[in-house]
């Protein structure tokens, strides 16, 4: 199946766009008491409709829905990276069985091809299957929303589906992440910002007032005008560790299902043994009144749900760096630099020496306890930028391996 772009796919002439009004979700029967249900005990297709069929979907009735997966990356089924096809089938089959119609679409991280990453993840041959089309976000021109709330953005770019669509469902994977604590069904819908402004996010400076890391603010202001109508966590193998694509899978055998993303959120983060409440944009987004993630208030089903939670390891703190013609200068790092920097060297390690001499070692500096550095210093982050004039700067909070890559390119030549 080839994935739907602009040319391929449209709606009717004359469908106007406009912002999501999030004040209206058709699933939600009492947003101060939200209900959550958790599906276990089967595979992972069963434990997703079996939990759905706690939630009235009559009103996707003829509805146009779009489901985002976590179909981002180039990664298997059963890695723990891209949503479990099975899980994706279920929720087309049920909503189909409602009367909706489905399509699947995602904006993947810079430098994936869309139906490459379709196809790699198994999401395409079940689509293929049922005729479901796949659509690129990335493909046609992107749409300018306002964030009247904003603290670290005002104005998002998204993916015009976004809009034209009824109804979005936010498929993630249930799993650890080493910038943002976690990323389930709100972190998820950063996959609906168009091209490389979802890179923007980790390029943020500091907001005055404010502790918080800068991508946790955003997060929670695109929470404040693009959140899923209904959220379906894939918890059959979580990531635990240095997620989002760098952690160790963690079988779970769960589906998390609920109308209030937020609510669903917290109840997922319990059965990763962490709480909603450590993970400053959903603690923010919950202040803001976008979401419950109090357990406390929300209706879980069935009781005895806890029964199936499992200690996620955590984000590690501190990392070990060791590459080669590498010298690491940290003073005062945070893990999620300390992780950014680990994951370039890892994935990107040989490609970033052929902008250096042969044999030449590099000075990669993180941290802000830094007094001076050397000249020709790699200053990765926005703790660096005091000393952006000893070498070359990339500033973010953190900045992402592949924008490391792209400012080093446009500063330095390749070696032949």
């Amino acid at each position: 199946m080839q994935v739907l772009g602009a040319k391929d796919f449209r709606f009717k002439e004359g469908r106007k766009m406009q912002r999501p009004d999030l004040r209206k979700n058709p699933f939600v029967k009492d947003k101060h008491r939200p209900e959550v249900f958790v599906g276990a005990g089967k595979g992972p297709y069963e434990n997703t409709r079996s939990a759905l069929r706690h939630i009235d979907l009559s009103p996707a009735r003829n509805k146009r829905v779009l489901l985002k997966p976590n179909a981002g990356h180039l990664a298997r089924a059963g890695e723990a990276v891209t949503t479990d096809p099975r899980v994706v089938a279920a929720v087309i089959d049920t909503f189909r069985d409602a009367g909706a119609d489905i399509a699947i679409g995602e904006s993947p991280i810079v430098g994936v091809n869309t139906q490459e990453a379709f196809e790699t993840c198994g999401i395409a041959q079940i689509a293929r299957q049922r005729g479901c089309p796949l659509i690129d976000m990335n493909e046609r021109p992107a749409v300018d929303i306002a964030v009247p709330e904003g603290i670290a953005v005002k104005t998002l770019k998204v993916c015009p589906e976004v809009l034209e669509y009824d109804l979005i469902i936010s498929i993630p994977v249930m799993k650890m992440h080493m910038h943002t604590g976690v990323t389930l069904s709100i972190k998820n819908m950063k996959g609906c910002l168009w091209r490389r402004s979802k890179v923007k996010f980790h390029m943020l400076s500091p907001v005055e007032g404010y502790r918080e890391k800068p991508i946790n603010l955003a997060i929670s202001d695109m929470a404040g005008v693009l959140r899923p109508h209904l959220a379906v966590i894939d918890g059959t193998v979580g990531m635990q560790g240095l997620g989002p694509s760098a952690g160790e899978p963690r079988p779970l055998g769960v589906i998390v299902v609920g109308s209030d993303p937020f609510a669903a959120d917290a109840v997922a983060c319990r059965l990763m043994g962490t709480d909603a409440k450590d993970i400053p944009h959903l603690s923010i987004g919950a202040q803001r009144g976008y979401g419950i993630i109090d357990l406390g208030k929300i209706r879980i089903h069935p009781g005895d749900w806890e029964n199936r939670a499992l200690e996620f390891d955590p984000p590690p703190k501190n990392l070990s760096i060791d590459f080669p013609r590498v010298r690491i200068l940290d003073d005062n790092s945070c893990s999620a630099c300390q992780s950014t920097l680990l994951l370039l060297l890892k994935r990107h390690g040989e490609q970033l020496f052929r902008y250096f001499p042969e044999g030449h070692i590099l000075n990669i500096a993180i941290g802000k306890g830094h007094h001076d550095l050397p000249p020709g210093t790699l200053c990765i982050g926005n703790c660096t930028v005091r000393h952006r004039d000893r070498g070359i700067f990339v500033k973010g909070c953190p900045p992402v391996g592949s924008e490391i890559l792209n400012t080093v390119s446009t500063t330095r030549r390749e070696r032949p």
